[in-house]
């Protein structure tokens, strides 16, 4: 019986080291990430040699993660579109409504700009015979109509608005280049739609 109760810390360990373990996986994926979507903005051939190298992961590694060009872009395009999309709520945790929605239009446009930047290499990665078809905006638009709605209760902007309208509205985002100084442009025309959202608002 002795032998037993030494032997349950052990049997623990595997289960212990595991999450830490998963964490490092995560962070090396978010890393490759993060460099891919730098270095394929910048040339869409860059090739997958060098972002693993400036992601500090060996060719291994990437390509457990990320087994194609293909893949690796198209991931990138998903993994962006969900921070844009989880941030909704995170932002409705902590700001009015209205603040809410403007701050995260910040964060789609830099949304934008990194389709805008990533637009050759995803072309490349869908235009071939059995490629995947590029994801759709879903999410993104899933979270506009979240905030659009917390506004409307909150009498914050004008009734009705809905998420196509939103993204017609800020279209203009998708002309700015991203290689320019698009930010005081992109916060000028993002002010400019926040403020006709506001115009007749119940709460005004």
């Amino acid at each position: 019986m002795g032998h037993k109760k030494e032997a349950s810390p052990c049997a623990r360990t595997p289960r212990s080291t595991a999450a830490p373990l998963r964490s490092d996986a995560q962070r090396n994926r978010e890393r490759i990430l993060e460099v891919a979507l730098a270095e394929l903005t910048r040339s869409a051939d860059t090739p997958l040699s060098v972002i693993a190298k400036k992601a500090g992961v060996g060719q291994g590694t990437f390509y457990r993660n990320f087994p194609s060009r293909e893949a690796l872009v198209l991931e990138i395009y998903r993994y962006e579109m969900r921070q844009v999309a989880d941030s909704a709520a995170q932002l409705l945790s902590t700001r009015e409504p209205d603040r809410a929605l403007r701050e995260w239009m910040d964060g789609l446009a830099r949304f934008a700009m990194a389709k805008a930047g990533l637009a050759d290499a995803i072309r490349q990665a869908t235009s071939g015979p059995g490629s995947p078809a590029k994801p759709g905006h879903s999410p993104v638009t899933e979270a506009a109509e979240l905030l659009l709605r917390r506004c409307e209760e909150a009498g914050s902007i004008r009734p009705g608005v809905t998420a196509d309208d939103l993204v017609l509205a800020i279209g203009g985002l998708w002309q700015l280049d991203p290689a320019e100084n698009w930010q005081p442009r992109a916060t000028w025309l993002l002010d400019l739609v926040m403020d006709g959202l506001r115009a007749g608002a119940p709460g005004r």
